[in-house]
């Protein structure tokens, strides 16, 4: 895909992007948003006092809506088997959960997703899905082919979850459709080489993703708003490129499944650094997983976990592309931290920003910003959260403050 050029600046006044918003059905404080990031704290795989803690943060600090994440909609679909998934004897805690940050005057997203190749198998004693099936890095063992009986019942769980949702009190679901997570691994042609009615052309290839989008909305209506995080391109070769996303897109806008998009990139399977960017922590990395997967990485880790300069709003070049072709909503994910990357994207006609590391170091962000719009982000990207997400994500240098 070539540059497109900068969208001209939308008619009308500029949305001010602390005044309330509506999102699809749900009216918000405000147009941030903390995206999701796996939090670490859910050791039964139930909601537990320190994951209401770590979302009363950022809620009590000012952003209109905070992301649950991670909320399998199936066991097997489980990164690994410390992480929730969406069934009745979740719903009590994540009732405490959404009622708590309610109070704070903050609306609550749940994503739901299914892990697919990136799933742990080892972990969940399950076996992972995947389109095609071969070795995963994750577990260190064979995928299994999802058959068409799995992608229904895959698609069914995404409906069941979104009930538990709206039961749960939550406002909003994100649908997980990026990362090569399942949905995103069949969008991907490297990773999806079958040639049923799930691969081959991009139509087949989109199936999954437009499937459990349609089967969310049929459910839930208009009772909550439905968002989906959708890779722009999965940054590997073979991967989704930015084309066929738009086109993927264009589908999902078609049919009214969603409120809004959230665009990503990136392949937490391939190259999780791709969305990240800023320092690689390869050591901290190797020390948070077993010992045949820290040997690996350790040996091979660089060809895995590269590096990518940081820069503020980095995502927004390849997102324009979007903004100009979509009538859909969309947030603007990468590199929002400081009031002048909010007005900015405003101003380009984004509906929503979201942030994830510099809340994660500054929780209050949002309320200081609104108080001085000067107010500089302490996060410099040394991603040395992301290794903590599998003993509770935190900001490391925070706690020397």
């Amino acid at each position: 895909m070539t540059a497109a050029p900068r969208p001209p600046r939308p008619s009308g006044p500029t949305p001010d992007v602390l005044a309330p918003a509506r999102l699809g059905p749900v009216r918000l404080r405000n147009r941030t948003i903390k995206a999701a990031t796996f939090e670490g704290l859910t050791p039964d795989a139930l909601v537990t006092d320190a994951l209401i803690d770590y979302h009363l943060r950022p809620a009590a600090g000012g952003v209109g809506m905070t992301t649950v994440a991670y909320c399998a909609v199936a066991p097997e679909g489980r990164t690994q088997r410390a992480q929730l998934w969406m069934r009745p004897e979740a719903l009590p805690g994540l009732r405490r959960l959404t009622d708590a940050v309610h109070a704070t005057g903050a609306a609550v997203s749940l994503q739901l997703g299914h892990a697919g190749p990136v799933a742990d198998a080892r972990s969940n004693r399950l076996p992972a899905l995947s389109p095609t099936g071969g070795f995963s890095p994750v577990s260190l063992r064979r995928d299994r082919a999802a058959t068409e009986e799995d992608l229904r019942r895959v698609v069914a769980a995404h409906a069941f979850a979104a009930r538990l949702a709206v039961e749960a009190g939550a406002d909003a679901v994100e649908l997980h459709l990026g990362h090569n997570y399942l949905a995103s691994a069949f969008l991907s042609p490297r990773l999806n080489r079958r040639t049923d009615a799930y691969g081959g052309p991009l139509r087949h290839r989109a199936r999954l993703a437009l499937d459990l989008a349609r089967a969310v909305r049929e459910e839930v209506g208009d009772r909550i708003a439905i968002t989906a995080k959708l890779n722009m391109t999965d940054g590997v070769r073979g991967g989704l490129v930015p084309e066929d996303s738009l086109q993927v897109a264009r589908w999902l806008q078609e049919e009214g499944s969603v409120d809004a998009l959230t665009l990503t990139a990136g392949s937490s399977l391939l190259n999780p650094m791709y969305l990240f960017r800023g320092d690689a922590p390869l050591k901290e990395f190797a020390a948070a997983f077993p010992l045949p997967q820290r040997l690996g990485l350790r040996t091979v880790g660089r060809s895995f976990l590269r590096t990518y300069p940081y820069e503020p709003l980095y995502l927004l070049e390849r997102a324009r592309e979007f903004r100009a072709a979509l009538a859909l909503p969309l947030v603007l994910l990468g590199g929002v931290t400081d009031r002048e990357g909010m007005d900015r994207a405003m101003a380009e006609g984004f509906a929503f920003v979201a942030m994830a590391r510099a809340l994660l170091r500054e929780p209050d962000l949002v309320r200081r910003l609104g108080e001085d719009p000067g107010t500089r982000s302490r996060c410099v990207h040394c991603n040395l959260c992301v290794p903590t997400i599998y003993t509770g994500t935190h900001c490391p240098p925070a706690a020397g403050d």
